[in-house]
């Protein structure tokens, strides 16, 4: 599918189909966290590959918990933090107090990796009947830019254009976490626009 030529109706199917999974992984980390997450409405971007590094300033160092989606529609989930977020939900979690991410530090980024990206499987698998299974997520300190554009290439996306499903999460009116991204393969959108009927 060349995502230049999704129409507008696809593109508000996908929104959709992001709106309830992001739903769900919020809720997913307001339990965990026990503070009330709000969620931006996801945005579908259609960007040129080279220009991920300019659009999102990709020369900031983040934390980035990769989950690759396996199953029907595989594809990859990147949830990127802050330094500081990270460690301030390190901290909300275990009481531990680092300038660095420990061991255990790590341990807790990836569970929340597994939480929130699991939650936003399943609400996608209940919705278009599709089976999607999380793999064991990594965690990564790196540049943003190197961080996505890797992630992109991993999901066979090294087209002229790529696709992402983007959604911030929100505490207090303020971006906790950077983003959420959903980097569907090749041949996964199709899929999931087949069992909408569109």
């Amino acid at each position: 599918m060349v995502y230049t030529d999704l129409t507008d109706l696809q593109i508000d199917a996908l929104r959709e189909v992001g709106n309830i999974g992001a739903g769900n992984a919020a809720t997913a980390l307001s339990q965990l966290i026990k503070k009330k997450i709000d969620m931006t409405v996801p945005s579908i971007n259609i960007v040129p590959f080279n220009d991920i590094f300019a659009r999102i300033g990709g020369e900031e160092v983040v934390v980035g918990v990769l989950v690759r989606v396996l199953g029907d529609t595989p594809g990859n989930i990147l949830f990127i933090f802050r330094k500081p977020v990270a460690l301030g939900l390190i901290e909300t979690l275990t009481g531990e107090t680092k300038d660095d991410i420990s061991e255990m530090g790590n341990s807790v980024l990836c569970e929340i990796g597994n939480i929130i990206s699991s939650s936003y499987m399943n609400a996608i698998s209940k919705f278009t009947n599709l089976c999607l299974t999380p793999s064991v997520p990594a965690v990564t300190y790196d540049m943003l830019g190197a961080i996505l554009s890797t992630t992109f290439i991993e999901a066979g996306q090294f087209d002229d254009y790529v696709l992402d499903i983007e959604t911030a999460f929100l505490q207090d009116n303020s971006e906790i976490s950077g983003h959420f991204y959903y980097i569907p393969m090749p041949g996964s959108l199709e899929k999931i626009l087949n069992s909408l009927g569109i």
